[in-house]
């Protein structure tokens, strides 16, 4: 068996992985959106929702129950049983992925047909091996992870995106530059998706050598590893699938609406949608780096929580809830006040579409800062034996959002703009909804105000500072530079001031690699 990574180690690690893949990712999608312009931006994300959906319904609660039982048999010293843990998370999700690639395959078009835009069915297609390789994939990680190591996860992340980046980047230009429409050219974009999934998989398969059970203990009977894996793990995937399932309903409701209400061409309203999507393209990037937390999270409060000891569950989740507040805060703030500098930067061959889209981003970036509380205090429920709870706070953020996107999209005045607001509505009450929750089952043991109003405050002076920043350095330099130097300015005032109100503190930095020499070279207590 591997060494065990510390609880914010492993979400270091991860979080790394992010940061890496992020870059790649940005040097696909960015370059992507230059080429497909809004049209064709809206076929790809079409095809991307449809397995996105797929993908969370089929992977976002297994690997986690996986990883939940595998640290709840390791603490008890059971490590044959967390291998049998890993078979049966094999065979359930490879079955899974199976059907659901099948789906994909086999009826692209009427996928296409339900979101109102018949034109990505390619890209569907074209998609439907990744959901198979992703599952597969996922058990793996489930596995790893429990055992407490998040290295595998993250190389095979980097791989992926690699792979993307290459694969999908040129096949779009290349297609589009042989005279194809836009919708070959997002199948193409697309097929990098798949190429980096398989590799992915291939990776993961490779590092399983290393994982090897040294325990004696008797395992639970397949079977039962199966329904217990199944019994976490529905209500969790059901939650989990939360934001692929909103962006999955919004795109539905809004290119509906649009058409049936206000009356546009199936045309008219792709592009609409399209310069939304500009804008949802930077809206995940937040919750990406959170996501990490989550995932080591709930392996590290099972651990605690099979020990009985609940002053340490207790101290892991107000340490995750600080770290979420401290990257979240400052990233959807500086989304919402640079918005238009922003994607004027990273668009310039679409000028308009940008500049059009600048307004769903100033709203998003706020959403953003909700979908990232969303995410880790779904993971403290899960984590703590509440997985029914997200389930209920997600259906009445869903509730909200169809009935914002109707009154709000179908309003002449609005239209499109509309859609941001009510995704900002909806998370908004999920978190509060969950918030109540997470404070019943702790107990009382987390202040929610200690843990959020020192990142809040650092954040709120920030934004201020890199919008003035901006107006003041574009009297005198270029748009883009002016931008670049707000970005920094408003990076370096946040840490600054962070550091100053102790909003971290070292017993959040003693958890990362070298995290306690860092803490006493910046005096912190």
């Amino acid at each position: 068996m591997q060494r065990k990574q510390s609880f914010l180690s492993g979400a270091a690690i991860l979080a790394g992985a992010v940061a890496v893949t992020k870059v790649l990712g940005a040097l696909y999608k960015i370059p992507l959106g230059n080429l497909l312009d809004s049209q064709g931006m809206a076929h790809f994300y079409a095809a991307y929702n449809v397995y996105s959906l797929l993908l969370m319904l089929s992977t976002a609660g297994l690997p986690l129950a996986a990883s939940r039982l595998t640290a709840s048999a390791c603490a008890l010293g059971r490590q044959r049983q967390a291998r049998q843990v890993f078979r049966a998370a094999l065979v359930l999700l490879g079955a899974v992925g199976l059907v659901f690639s099948a789906l994909m395959f086999c009826l692209p078009e009427t996928m296409a047909r339900a979101l109102h835009d018949p034109m990505a069915a390619a890209a569907i297609r074209v998609l439907a091996p990744s959901v198979l390789c992703v599952c597969l994939t996922s058990a793996i990680r489930g596995y790893t992870q429990g055992l407490g190591d998040m290295t595998p996860t993250a190389v095979s992340q980097i791989i992926e995106s690699a792979c993307k980046l290459v694969v999908g980047l040129g096949l779009c230009w290349f297609l589009l530059r042989s005279g194809a429409g836009p919708e070959a050219g997002a199948a193409g974009a697309i097929a990098g998706v798949t190429c980096g999934t398989a590799l992915g998989l291939l990776f993961l398969l490779w590092a399983l050598r290393r994982f090897r059970p040294s325990g004696c203990d008797t395992p639970e009977p397949l079977g039962d590893t199966m329904k217990a894996l199944l019994r976490i793990g529905v209500p969790i995937t059901v939650a989990g699938g939360g934001m692929s399932l909103m962006t999955l309903l919004d795109q539905s409701l809004v290119l509906g609406t649009l058409q049936s209400t206000l009356g546009l061409s199936a045309k008219a309203a792709a592009e609409l949608y399209g310069q939304y999507t500009f804008g949802m393209t930077l809206f995940v990037l937040p919750p990406s780096f959170i996501y990490p937390l989550s995932v080591s999270l709930i392996p590290a409060i099972t651990q605690a929580r099979s020990r009985h000891d609940e002053a340490a569950a207790g101290r892991l989740t107000a340490s995750a809830l600080r770290i979420t507040a401290l990257l979240a805060f400052p990233m959807g703030a500086g989304l919402s006040v640079l918005a238009g500098p922003i994607l004027q930067l990273l668009y310039p061959a679409v000028p308009d579409t940008a500049k059009a889209a600048a307004y769903h981003l100033t709203i998003l970036g706020i959403a953003s800062i909700f979908v990232c509380l969303m995410v880790v205090t779904n993971g403290i429920l899960q984590a703590n034996g509440r997985e029914r709870v997200p389930i209920w706070t997600l259906l009445a953020g869903g509730i909200l959002k169809i009935v914002t996107n109707y009154l709000m999209v179908g309003n002449p005045d609005m239209g499109i703009r509309g859609a941001p607001v009510g995704t900002l509505y909806s998370y908004a009450l999920i978190v509060v909804l969950n918030m109540i929750a997470v404070h019943r089952c702790m107990k009382g043991r987390v202040d929610f105000f200690r843990c959020l109003w020192r990142p809040g405050l650092c954040t709120v002076v920030m934004a201020l500072g890199a919008r003035s920043a901006y107006t003041l350095l574009g009297r005198y330099f270029s748009q883009n530079l002016a931008t670049a130097a707000a970005i920094a300015a408003a990076a370096a005032v946040y840490v600054i001031l962070a550091l100053a109100l102790g909003a971290v503190t070292r017993d959040d930095l003693r958890h990362f690699p070298k995290g306690e020499k860092w803490a006493q070279r910046l005096h912190l207590r």
